[in-house]
């Protein structure tokens, strides 16, 4: 009888480890999230592979005696956590590329403002670019940050309570999802930066803000951001 528990997946990697040339070699930034998002359904498959097993990924397979447990397919689950342990570097992995294209795009795009504000006499009045910056919103916002905890990296990014959030790293209003893939940015992104646009009002303006927000989770806080942040 076939066996129900089997992975629908290949069960060992079919990728090295990722790096930035294997993933952004004449990609577009669709094609990019279209194998993020391959890579996180795979990882759905074989976390509910290990949920038909009644394990997660740090389940003793092991008796006090230091044999294999006879209630569980030992091999199965192990063949299971190898992938997904692999599948979590190659996430990482393609997640600091998604990165990196986005920052460099803002980039380009703030370049590109620059240039086309006008001069003083031939002289251009821009001065150095601040490391909070007042851009142009790349779309409406999605999110509002409900509350800061001090000490947190949401508070170390500058984040306050308000704050309309425009961009998340990727996300924005066209596929957050219910702030699902907010969630999922975070997480592959831990102890790397996360470029955050946000609308910001005062009692006389608002102001469009640029922050870099580093995920962690040895701040003394629970999670990773340490603020809470709701759909609009």
């Amino acid at each position: 009888m076939e066996n129900l528990h089997a992975p629908t997946v290949p069960s060992g990697p079919i990728t090295a480890p990722a790096t930035s040339v294997t993933y952004a070699n004449g990609q577009s930034l669709a094609q990019l999230q279209a194998k993020k998002d391959n890579v996180e359904a795979e990882m759905r498959a074989l976390g509910s592979v290990l949920e038909s097993h009644g394990v997660d990924m740090n389940t003793r397979l092991i008796t006090q005696d230091g044999f294999p447990r006879a209630d569980l397919d030992v091999a199965q689950i192990r063949t299971t956590r190898s992938r997904i342990i692999y599948l979590r570097n190659d996430y990482k992995a393609l997640m600091a590329v998604i990165e990196k294209y986005v920052h460099e795009e803002f980039a380009r795009r703030a370049a590109d403002s620059a240039e086309a504000e006008p001069t003083t006499n031939g002289v251009n009045t821009n001065g150095p670019t601040p490391t909070i910056s007042r851009e142009q919103p790349m779309g409406p916002p999605f999110a509002k940050v409900n509350s800061v905890i001090s000490g947190s990296p949401a508070e170390t990014a500058g984040l306050q309570a308000g704050d309309e959030i425009r961009n998340f790293g990727y996300v924005d209003i066209s596929n957050h999802d219910g702030l699902r893939r907010v969630g999922q940015c975070v997480q592959g992104n831990e102890g790397q930066n996360v470029l955050v646009k946000i609308s910001r009002h005062s009692t006389t303006r608002r102001e469009e803000l640029q922050l870099t927000l580093i995920p962690r989770s040895n701040w003394g806080g629970r999670g990773l951001l340490g603020c809470h942040i709701l759909p609009l």
